[in-house]
This record gives C-alpha cells, sequence and structure tokens, in this order.
C-alpha cells in the first residue's frame, strides 16, 4: 500500500462567507419556484415528475456522499483524510430534504396510478398491503426520518472533535455559535476523539443497512410503483448505488473546486486523493451499467409482456433519444475519460468528468419517473424541469455552503492510525 501522508498540524480552513453567493442562491430558489407553480397550472403531472424526480436526484446525492464517508470509515480509509470533509458537508442539505418530502406525501391518483387501478386490477389488489397511501406516507416520513437523521448524527460525530482544537480569536459570530453548541458537555480533546471514533466505527455499518434498504423503498414508491404490474429485484439496488456513485462524483466534483479557493487546500488534495477518488468515479461508472444491464438482459431474453413494459416506455418513439443520450452520459463519456490514468490526475479534467456523471444521473432521475406518466419527451416539460432543478440546486448549494462556511473544510482531527496488516504479519514472522 502507498504511504499516506498527513501533516501532523491541520490548520483551521474555512470557506469564506459571501453574501452575494447567498443572493444568487436564493434567485434560484424564486425561479424553481416560479418554474414548478407555473408548470402546475399548465400540467401538474408534468410539474410533480419533474419535482419527485428533482427531489429524487439531490437528496440522494447528498445521502450518497454521507455514505461515502460512512465506507471509508469501515474500511479505514486513510487516502481521502483530506476529502472526508468534502463528503460529510452534504448532510447540510439533509434536513432541506426532509422538508422537500413532505409535498410528495399529498400525492394521489394522478401521480400514483395503482390507486385507481386498485379497484379492478387482479395483480395491483395483490400488493395491497405495500401500496396503500397511509403505508407510503408512514414508511416515508419514518424512513427518511431515521437515514437522515443517523446521516447528520454521523456528520456530528465527525465534526465535534474539531471544535476543541479551533482557535476562538479567528472564528466569526456564527462560528463561535456552533462551536459552543457543539462542545456542550465536552470531556477533553483526546476522549472526544476517541469516543467520536468509536461510536463512528459501530454506526457506519449500521447506516449502510440503512441507506440501503430506505433508498430502495423510497425507488419502489416514486419510480417502480408508477409502472405497478412491472417489478425488477435489481431496481433499488440500481438506484441506491447509482445515489453511491452520486456521491462519489460529487464529492470529486467540489473537492476540486475547493482546490482553487484556498492554497493549503489545494496542496492537501493532492495526487494521491485526485487518482483514488477518480478510480472510484470509473469503477462506480462500470457498475452502474453492470446492474442498468443485468435487469435489461433478463427482460429482453424472457420478451414478457409485463416485464417490457417499463423498457418499450424509454425506448420507443417518444423517450428513446433520451434514454440514450443518459447512457451516453452515464456510460460511454465516463467510461472513456476516466479509463486513463491522466484524466484522474488532472484537476480540472477529473471535475469536467464527474461533473458530468451528476448531470447524468439527474437526467436518469427523470427517465425513472416521467416517462411511466408521459408518453413522450416535451421540450416545454424539459424548460420548466430546467427552471425547477435551478431551485433545487440553489437549496442544495446553499446548504452545503453554509457548512463549508461554518465548519472546517479540512477535517483538523484524525482517526487514530491503524496498523497495517502486512505490518502485522512482519512482526508475527519475525
Amino acid at each position: 500500500m502507498a504511504h499516506i501522508h498527513i501533516p501532523e498540524s491541520i490548520p483551521q480552513k474555512f470557506l469564506p462567507r459571501n453574501k452575494t453567493a447567498n443572493l444568487i442562491f436564493g434567485a434560484m430558489i424564486v425561479v424553481g419556484i416560479a418554474a414548478f407553480f407555473i408548470q402546475l397550472q399548465n400540467d401538474s403531472v408534468a410539474a410533480w415528475s419533474s419535482y419527485v424526480s428533482n427531489w429524487m436526484f439531490f437528496s440522494s446525492v447528498a445521502m450518497g456522499a454521507v455514505m461515502f464517508a460512512g465506507v471509508t470509515t469501515i474500511v479505514k480509509a486513510k487516502w481521502n483524510w483530506s476529502l472526508r470533509r468534502v463528503s460529510i458537508g452534504f448532510a447540510a442539505f439533509l434536513p432541506v430534504a426532509f422538508l422537500l418530502l413532505l409535498p410528495m406525501l399529498t400525492l394521489g391518483e394522478e401521480f400514483f396510478p395503482w390507486i385507481a387501478k386498485m379497484e379492478y386490477d387482479y395483480i395491483v389488489q395483490k400488493k395491497a398491503a405495500y401500496l396503500n397511501i397511509p403505508f407510503l406516507i408512514t414508511r416515508n416520513v419514518l424512513g427518511t426520518a431515521i437515514l437522515f437523521g443517523v446521516g447528520l448524527y454521523f456528520a456530528y460525530l465527525m465534526v465535534r472533535p474539531d471544535m476543541g482544537r479551533l482557535d476562538e480569536s479567528k472564528l466569526d459570530d456564527g462560528q463561535k455559535a456552533w462551536r459552543d453548541r457543539l462542545m456542550s458537555g465536552w470531556r477533553g480533546q483526546q476522549e472526544e476523539e476517541n469516543y467520536s471514533w468509536a461510536r463512528m466505527s459501530r454506526l457506519a455499518p449500521a447506516m449502510a443497512l440503512l441507506y440501503a434498504t430506505i433508498m430502495a423503498f423510497i425507488s419502489y414508491d416514486y419510480a417502480m410503483s408508477l409502472d405497478p404490474h412491472w417489478f425488477s429485484t435489481l431496481f433499488g439496488g440500481w438506484y441506491f448505488m447509482g445515489a453511491f456513485w452520486g456521491g462519489v462524483a460529487v464529492t470529486a466534483f467540489t473537492g476540486m473546486w475547493l482546490r482553487k479557493q484556498d492554497p493549503d487546500i489545494y496542496k492537501f488534495i493532492g495526487l494521491q486523493q485526485r487518482h483514488d477518488i477518480g478510480k472510484l468515479a470509473f469503477g462506480f461508472t462500470v457498475f452502474w451499467t453492470y446492474l442498468f444491464f443485468a435487469q435489461y438482459i433478463v427482460i429482453w431474453y424472457g420478451k414478457l409482456p409485463w416485464e417490457q413494459s417499463f423498457i418499450i416506455a424509454r425506448s420507443g418513439e417518444g423517450w428513446g433519444a433520451y434514454s440514450a443520450t443518459v447512457i451516453v452520459l452515464c456510460f460511454i463519456v465516463p467510461f472513456v475519460g476516466l479509463i486513463g490514468r491522466k484524466p484522474k490526475m488532472v484537476a480540472p479534467m477529473l471535475r469536467t468528468l464527474t461533473g458530468i456523471i451528476l448531470f447524468g444521473l439527474w437526467c436518469e432521475r427523470y427517465m425513472l419517473v416521467t416517462p411511466s406518466l408521459i408518453d413522450s419527451y416535451s421540450s416545454t416539460n424539459m424548460l420548466y424541469h430546467i427552471g425547477l432543478a435551478i431551485g433545487f440546486l440553489g437549496a442544495f448549494m446553499a446548504s452545503v455552503r453554509w457548512f463549508y462556511s461554518t465548519f472546517p473544510v479540512v477535517q483538523i482531527w484524525q482517526p487514530p492510525q491503524m496498523e497495517e496488516m502486512t505490518e502485522s504479519e512482519v512482526v508475527q514472522r519475525a
């Protein structure tokens, strides 16, 4: 294993607060609200399909980034020491995502076709134990509250030990207020670091199980159930692994941007970090495509009508070109772009390619939802969809930027260094 150099002393680095950026984010949110309500008047089904698919994208990417930090904790990764806080910063969007979920709980028959079909469709009636509004609301509220709550608690455990290492004289009022809040019941620096690391090590595997389960339920409720006769046992995995891939991509994309904001951050996110996260972005490009093809090949080979409906709706004349674009953005471009060593290590190239991955996943979420409700692609609907996405992006960027302005961008405390297995073997043989 390559040696990972972690500085003994890591300076406290915050993203400077920027009133202009906040005004821009506010304007973006206004654009999104306006686009949604204008489209709601013209075509409520198209408006809600845009809302749901945007929510599925931004919430899944945020939770995927937190889960990425959790997975690197499980495997005790050291290479991403300068990127851990970049990943966990997306936890700041989770409370916003939960609030944005609530309007989706009011959706009824015009969005969920199975509600009307429950009266006469024998196959749908057999799914009544799962497909009913009270249970849908319950599992969505409780499930996302638990998952997002665990994600926020994991972020708290990662951030709290840094508070004791901050120079209070260099903090602004907002940073001081959050420092005081997070240091409530402080036990001492070393004890806090040990406590947080022990808790994070136990919590991360539980969070992974919750993540897989609850994210799968979200994909069933707001995508797969829109074609209530169709099902795929791989659909939930395809969705939550795509979200994890989005978490890797958004960490890389944001990390490459943060490098340009400060010379120390530029130095800390070095060749090792860029190469390793680039390899992960490439690896999950292949894995996303494998999960897609594993579903498609069985449907193609079996040629059963109820299995083909989902594919036919997305590959026919109405949506075929859009679906092909999703495959190009999510597989062909990142696969060709990231297969070499250089694109993973050159920051502008890595940022561009991970940005394409994120755009491809945004397009994919729309593809999962809308063709089940609307027969053909519409440039007008897409225009409103983009407007709504601008609003979601404004809220997403505002919350994450607030996090980076309030807590250190690079984690100051570091988990204890674990003895490598190869070193243990050498000691035992000696």
